[in-house]
């Protein structure tokens, strides 16, 4: 049996372990919470920029309905009537729509893009290698902190249904969106607010140049064993290797995408 496998199997039953002792992981909630922050510069254009990458890395899922329009404005440090002019802009784009009346309020419309079906005038060249080169350092130094944290039962288990939700996704659309919600949880164990909006930016980039290209299945194949060590490695405490597992992933994503792109 592989190494791999077994991590695999590991993670499975520890997710089943975990899962049963909690009534339910850490909410996907969480996300917003920490990915959001207070807009500067010009409030209208940074608002919806935030609130669309938010939706387009799963943030925020298909169906689920923005959180108050006070609680929001607040979080983003701006103004109710600046938030609703952002919220139209995203109901332009098809990101969002708003119900009226009693129960109403503004709800994702997004579930996710086909790969391959994006932008085919993505970065290239010396752009492609400092987005690839910018994520490299962010993203295991993030998996390395989280490795270093005491999470709590609710923490391990949202990072393991994390992991799960991404090699379980229905279609390529969907494994896309559980991949950003995945590496934003690992973000988000971290502690670290400045590793958080780092991350978010990495995952916002790659996301860009992820869509350009066509699905390959053996990718997925080996991005998910790579979730899965990196996930184990973070539960286990061990900060290098959840560093260097973390490498080997980002180091594999870039390879595909300098391949493909030049």
């Amino acid at each position: 049996m592989t190494r791999r496998k077994v991590l695999s199997q590991t993670i499975d039953a520890d997710a089943a372990g975990v899962l049963d002792r909690s009534v339910s992981a850490a909410p996907h909630t969480s996300l917003p919470l920490v990915v959001l922050r207070a807009a500067s510069g010009n409030a209208f254009e940074v608002t919806v920029e935030q609130l669309a990458t938010a939706i387009r890395l799963g943030v925020f899922t298909d169906g689920e309905q923005l959180p108050p329009e006070r609680e929001l404005a607040e979080r983003l440090g701006v103004s109710r009537n600046t938030l609703r002019e952002a919220i139209a802009a995203l109901r332009d784009s098809g990101l969002v729509t708003t119900r009226r009346g009693r129960g109403g309020g503004t709800v994702i419309t997004y579930a996710g893009s086909e790969p391959g079906t994006g932008n085919p005038h993505v970065r290239t060249g010396a752009a492609l290698t400092d987005a690839l080169d910018f994520r490299r350092v962010v993203e295991p130094g993030a998996a390395a902190l989280a490795a270093t944290r005491a999470l709590s039962a609710d923490q391990r288990a949202w990072l393991l249904e994390s992991a799960k939700a991404a090699r379980q996704a229905p279609d390529n659309a969907a494994h896309r969106l559980a991949d950003s919600r995945l590496h934003l949880a690992v973000a988000t164990l971290s502690g670290s607010p400045m590793l958080i909006e780092a991350v978010t930016r990495a995952q916002s980039a790659l996301h860009e140049l992820l869509s350009a290209i066509p699905v390959l299945p053996p990718n997925i194949a080996h991005s998910n064993d790579q979730h899965d060590a990196v996930v184990a490695a973070i539960l286990g405490g061990d900060a290098e290797q959840a560093r260097a597992t973390m490498e080997e992933h980002c180091d594999a994503t870039a390879a595909l995408l300098r391949g493909l792109l030049g």
